[in-house]
């Protein structure tokens, strides 16, 4: 570089430097950063680890800067007189002054060479004076509010309240316990007017069904004359609800949440694979919420998944593998019901043997079936085709969570298409034997009882009686989403993982361990996987996608394998939102 150029870049100001990379440099609190042009002030504070609070700002919402709470002071430059340049200082800063009222830092952006003041006297005040005024008719009912232990109010009243309320008037009573949805209830009298519940049904769900009633200190939040919150994404309300306004009908009143334990996982009630936190105690779910994640399903999840776990803690579980001896099924050990499995269905030619295996099953376990096929030396292997309608949100129209991962591990464009030459084969009788892995062929597959009648052998893996473990010569219990570790992939080939959250009941065993035992009796030159990672090691070792890949590396938030094409309609709409600033996503 020449000496001229060395001298032009060390005259360069922050503000160029900045400027050339999008940038401009904020003072926050004393400390100068650089941060995106365009970002709001909340969010810069953010950067610069500063926590600004807040109630009626949301990141995937618009701001409306209605609860006052994220005050904070700001400060510029003064304007130079006609004819003068800025004056800079030694650091490369112009002097700022500092406005004598503060701004709202959720829908101010931020601009070049401005300061922002976080704490301090002003700030402060402000601050103490907007958490008086929420608390002026606001209950104090925390000992037997359902949002204790996660409540913004009762968090923010500690860090930024009196201490103390000077309001010695009768508080306004507002409606309590209000049925306004099969999944809602409302506490109006806990509301601070934030307004997140209306702007997620209006600008998410789409269902804008919300609303103020009434001015003033009067001012309800209501649903709409003739209408209810019976949208299946209003749960996503009470999550957002920074108070106890909106709980769930479902975990009202069920369990205090600092007891509870949470466990990342995702769902598998349909290819979306929205990522989730199971909240349990003891060896108990007690309920299912979102977690972000922005190249799956942002932060929300619809309500009919979020509440699939009760189907996991039914009286029909599966405790113990059964075998069919004098007309009824006996419980037996591993051992015995593993062998009687393998010996079953050995004993057939390969084009007398079939596997169907379900959509619902982990990559680890969809490999050890095309192994199991293998060891048959059957080309009769299919997954159960489960296809529904998008809501055009989160619900893909792929109701099977792992269809995809069928897709690589098994090689094929269409896992699904030997479903009917398999039930056709049953029904002729040219079918003799049948494993059938986590599916109700009877209920989601279109076999009928006559079919599975003309099989001299059927055995079954699934975590519930049905009425095809009924036909069964042999049936092995297994676990649930929430009671095993495993890897999926999601409709738009993303991998992702589950975690353990409970422990399955009796004596069930992870599915992969059945499946590589009976593997092992199958072909006895195979050497069982000591763990769930031995499993991922060898799938990684055959199919290119899932190379080098460990629950490690999946991390929290999955990692993209492939590339199918789709995309997931909500995150679209989301991204456009973004792109026109109405949010910072």
């Amino acid at each position: 570089m020449s000496e001229d150029a060395t001298a032009t870049a060390e005259l360069k100001l922050p503000k160029d430097v900045a400027a050339e990379k999008g940038m401009v440099n904020v003072q926050i609190d004393g400390k100068w950063i650089q941060v995106p042009r365009g970002t709001r002030m909340i969010e810069a504070a953010k950067m610069a680890q500063k926590e600004i609070p807040h109630y009626c700002y949301h990141p995937k919402l618009s701001s409306p800067g209605n609860c006052r709470m994220c005050l904070v002071q700001m400060g510029m430059p003064p304007r130079p007189a006609p004819g003068e340049d800025p004056k800079y200082g030694e650091d490369g800063y112009q002097e700022i002054g500092w406005m004598p009222r503060p701004v709202i830092a959720c829908a101010n952006t931020v601009a070049e060479n401005m300061g922002i003041r976080t704490t301090g006297e002003l700030v402060e005040k402000t601050r103490e004076g907007v958490m008086e005024f929420l608390l002026i008719n606001h209950p104090l009912d925390c000992p037997i509010c359902d949002q204790a232990g996660e409540c913004k109010l009762q968090e923010f009243s500690v860090e930024h309240g009196r201490g103390q309320s000077r309001f010695k008037e009768d508080k306004i009573k507002k409606p309590k316990n209000v049925d306004i949805g099969k999944n809602i209830r409302l506490d109006d009298e806990r509301c601070i007017m934030c307004s997140r519940c209306i702007r997620f049904m209006d600008e998410v769900a789409e269902e804008p069904v919300l609303g103020f009633s009434q001015r003033g200190t009067h001012t309800s939040v209501t649903v709409h004359p003739g209408y209810r919150l019976d949208n299946n994404y209003s749960l996503n309300t009470a999550d957002i609800c920074p108070v106890g306004a909106l709980t769930s009908n479902d975990f009202r009143f069920q369990m205090r949440v600092w007891f509870l334990k949470e466990t990342k996982s995702i769902d598998l009630n349909c290819g979306t694979g929205c990522n989730t936190v199971i909240w349990t105690r003891g060896n108990e779910i007690f309920r299912v919420t979102p977690r972000q994640n922005d190249e799956v399903n942002s932060a929300w999840m619809p309500d009919s998944h979020r509440l699939a776990f009760h189907q996991l803690q039914t009286d029909d579980r599966l405790t113990a593998p059964l075998v069919l001896k004098d007309g009824k099924h006996v419980e037996t050990s591993w051992l015995e019901a593993t062998a009687k499995a393998a010996e079953v269905l050995a004993m057939r030619q390969p084009n007398e043997v079939a596997v169907i295996a379900s959509g619902r099953l982990s990559n680890e376990e969809l490999y050890l079936a095309r192994k199991i096929a293998g060891a048959l030396k059957t080309e009769l292997l299919s997954l159960v085709p489960r296809v529904g309608e998008s809501d055009g949100k989160l619900i893909s129209a792929d109701r099977n969570p792992n269809t995809t991962g069928a897709s690589l591990i098994w090689e094929s464009d269409d896992p699904g298409a030997k479903l009917d030459a398999i039930r056709e084969g049953v029904a002729a009788g040219k079918i003799k034997a049948l494993l059938c892995l986590g599916e109700d062929l009877l209920e989601e597959a279109g076999f009928k009882p006559t079919h599975l009648k003309k099989l001299d052998h059927l055995v079954v893996t699934h975590t519930h009686a049905n009425p095809t473990a009924a036909h069964a010569a042999v049936v092995l219990p297994g676990v649930g989403f929430a009671e095993k570790r495993a890897t999926y992939v999601n409709v738009t080939g993303r991998l992702q993982r589950t975690n353990q959250a409970v422990i399955a009941p009796g004596g069930v065993r992870d599915d992969w361990e059945s499946l590589a035992c009976l593997l092992a009796k199958l072909d006895p030159d195979y050497e069982v996987p000591a763990s769930m990672d031995g499993v991922i090691g060898a799938l990684g070792g055959e199919i290119e996608a899932f190379q080098g890949q460990s629950f490690g590396k999946i991390g929290d938030l999955g990692v993209q394998i492939t590339d199918t094409g789709v995309t997931i309609p909500l995150l679209e709409q989301e991204r456009a939102r973004i792109a026109s600033g109405q949010i910072v996503g």
